[in-house]
């Protein structure tokens, strides 16, 4: 291993759509899989859909960023500018409603990021950034809500 990669592991509400949106639609190769549940490479990464079908699978909270409705839950990837804007046209070539459309965050400023937010079919937020400097991923900005 060339260097640490993440394990994540989450609910979902149906494993056949799971497979379209994670294998078909954002490019995942699965791994291993079960009757309950599918291992993903989410870009090198390991995430796991496990299936949850009780009745109680997750409501979707929100805090105020930027004046808009960020899902306080989430997971997501920094990628490199051209394949964030590339995933974009993707996503919005299939049609797929963004929670939050691409945008810039900080612009000139320290940490200038491209965001987004988009949910699987069963509600889980995604958030898919990029940065115009690598090296300011944790720079400090000047913050606002």
């Amino acid at each position: 291993m060339t260097h640490p990669r993440f394990h994540l592991a989450f609910p979902v509400r149906d494993l056949s759509s799971t497979r379209t949106f994670y294998g078909t639609l954002l490019g995942c190769l699965e791994g291993r899989s079960s009757d309950t549940w599918i291992d993903f490479d989410f870009f090198g990464h390991q995430i796991v859909a496990h299936l949850d079908t009780s009745p109680s699978f997750g409501e979707i909270s929100t805090s105020q960023v930027d004046g808009k409705n960020v899902p306080q839950r989430h997971f997501g990837l920094i990628l490199e500018w051209p394949d964030w804007e590339a995933l974009a046209d993707r996503l919005r070539s299939a049609e797929l409603a963004f929670i939050i459309e691409p945008y810039i965050r900080f612009e000139g400023e320290a940490g200038e990021q491209g965001t987004f937010f988009i949910c699987d079919p069963s509600g889980n937020a995604l958030e898919f950034k990029t940065f115009r400097d690598e090296a300011q991923i944790f720079a400090r900005s000047q913050f606002r809500s």
